[in-house]
Order: C-alpha cells, then structure tokens, then sequence
C-alpha cells in the first residue's frame, strides 16, 4: 500500500484529491492546520466522508519541526504540497504572510523532504498567476512563456516553482511542478469568484438576496473542475521523468460570460443584479489567462471529463440544495 501525504488536505483540491488516491488503494495522511473553530479544520473531509479514512496530522508549512516530526512518522511515498494562502485578492492585503507560506513554505516542506525521505516523489501545485499578464501572440501560455506575476501570490508561486526545480537539479529528486490553471467546484470557497457568482445567484432566484457584488468583470480565465485536476496531479507525479506539466482546458471565459451563464441557466439577466464594488477590484488587475495543456494530453493521456457548462450546472446544484 502507497502511502501519501498532503498538505492542504482539507481544500478544495485536497478533499478531491483524497478521495481519488483512497480510490486507488492509497493510505492517504494529510497536514490540518489548528483553528479556533474546530470544525474548520477537516470540514471538507467530514462533508465528504473520508474523514475517517485519511489520517490527519497537526502541522503548518512555516511550522519546521512540525513537518520534520509528520514526515518522519509516516515516510510517505508521494508528498503533494497544495498547502497554499490561496486567494489572490487577499495576497495584496497579507503580502508577507502570502509571501512566507507559498515560498518559504515551499523551501521548508523540500528540505524536510530532501533530508528525511528523498527516495520519496513531490509534487508542487503552481499556479498560472505565475505568468501574470504575460501571454504569447496566438493568446496563450505555455511553459515557455515569460512569468511576469502581477501580485504577492504570483510572486510568491514563482519562488516555489523554481526551488522545486532547483532541488530536482541539484539533489537528483523527483519534484515536479503542475501549472494549474483556474480550477472550481462545489467545494470552492465562497469568496472564490465562481462559487460567489453561482451562489449569489441561486440565493437570488430563491429571493434570499437581491443583489450580487463582484469586482473586474472583464478579467478572462481558464476554468475547468478541481476533480479532473487532481487526477492529473497523481499522473504528473508518477511520470517516469520528474518535469513541469500545465493543466487547462484551453477555453477562457469573462466574469461577465460566467454570471450570463450562471444567471442564464436560472432564467435570470444577471445585468439586474450584478453591481460593480471597487472594494473587489484588484490593485494590479491580471487580465487573461489561457493555458496550453497540451504536453499532459500528449504524454500522460490527460483530457477532462467536464465542460465549463456542466461544471456550472454541478456548482448550481449543490447550491440549490443547501439554500
């Protein structure tokens, strides 16, 4: 039996991810951090039922003898950092501790990794705010192109991104990085743009709220699902060659286009309801983003199950439900 660990267990990504590995047959650890609210820090695993077969552990990625004492206990095969201060937005208002979780962070789970179990696989998940506004000229990003971060978590992404490769390089270790693009569910936090949206407006077609506030209504992203993005975290990690794969759908679409899709499929004209808060808007806007996936099609045999529309309509029931 594989044993795995994960930091960042109980997001979005972690949840998903826990459940493909116990699928495969894994013995899945994962890092929780403490909250004043219990119920915080494994609600996503308690919400979906793997909280009694995944083993958590208390540590934290700027926490060193934590994660010294974590590894040493379990020796996992595979270690999947997706621990992350994840929002972008709030990065510009937490720069330094942005800057110290998904950088320093980075360099303490490696040297932990590097000392105690270097025969182990890694796999670090970047991030496609690393090109910032960078894109070539047929409109996408590749791994080739220039990565101009346009804010303290891009920044901060570009600095764990190359240490992984630095410690592949130096210490012969197989660490590999995923450029994730934008990856949703019904399990993204609210204050995510897409679950805001989708929540928002289901809230709305109930009579619950009668108004949605977004930021930048222009900014293009590449949206796929979070559980097609796990799998290929899995395929990454166990490529023969430890090496850097984007993973996108290589579709964009507006904020705009989402809340008229959203909207849309309640019977409702999000230009009703939708208001423009500055207070949402980002100091350094990143504009657009479209990611070329298709080395992971080619060599590992990637494709995503879900579209942008079923993705949607996924989000929109779980919503329907609990409201």
């Amino acid at each position: 039996m594989k044993k795995a660990l994960i930091t960042g267990i109980n997001g979005q990504d972690g949840s998903y991810l826990t459940e493909y590995l116990l699928s495969l047959g894994y013995e899945v650890h994962g890092i929780v951090r403490r909250h004043s609210v219990a119920e915080n820090q494994n609600h996503r695993l308690v919400k979906y039922g793997t909280n009694n077969e995944a083993i958590t552990h208390y540590g934290d990625l700027l926490d060193y003898p934590s994660l010294v004492r974590i590894v040493s206990k379990v020796m996992p095969d595979e270690i999947y950092n997706l621990g992350a201060m994840s929002h972008v937005r709030v990065s510009f208002d937490m720069p330094s501790f942005t800057i110290q979780t998904n950088a320093l962070g980075v360099l303490n789970i490696l040297e932990v990794y590097r000392t105690i179990c270097p025969k182990a696989k890694f796999y670090q998940a970047s991030s496609s705010e690393m090109f910032g506004n960078s894109v070539d000229s047929d409109g996408v990003q590749r791994l080739t192109t220039p990565m101009n971060p346009v804010s303290p978590y891009g920044c901060s992404k570009v600095m764990g991104y190359n240490l992984v490769r630095h410690y592949r390089h130096a210490y012969k270790l197989h660490a590999c990085n995923g450029i994730l693009f934008n990856h949703e569910s019904p399990r993204r936090g609210t204050n995510f743009v897409t679950n805001k949206v989708v929540r928002g407006a289901v809230a709305i077609k109930k009579g619950i709220e009668d108004k949605l506030e977004l930021g930048n209504m222009d900014s293009y992203r590449d949206w796929g699902h979070s559980k097609d993005y796990v799998r290929v975290m899995h395929m990454i990690i166990n490529h023969d060659k430890p090496q850097e794969f984007i993973v996108a759908t290589g579709k964009t679409h507006s904020v705009r286009n989402l809340c008229e899709t959203v909207f849309g499929k309640l019977g409702l004209n999000y230009k009703d309801y939708v208001v423009q808060n500055p207070k949402f808007m980002r100091p350094e806007e990143l504009k657009y983003l479209k990611g070329d996936s298709s080395k992971a099609r080619e060599i590992l045999g990637w494709k995503p199950e879900y579209t942008f529309s079923s993705m949607i309509d996924e989000m929109i029931e779980r919503w329907d439900k609990e409201l």
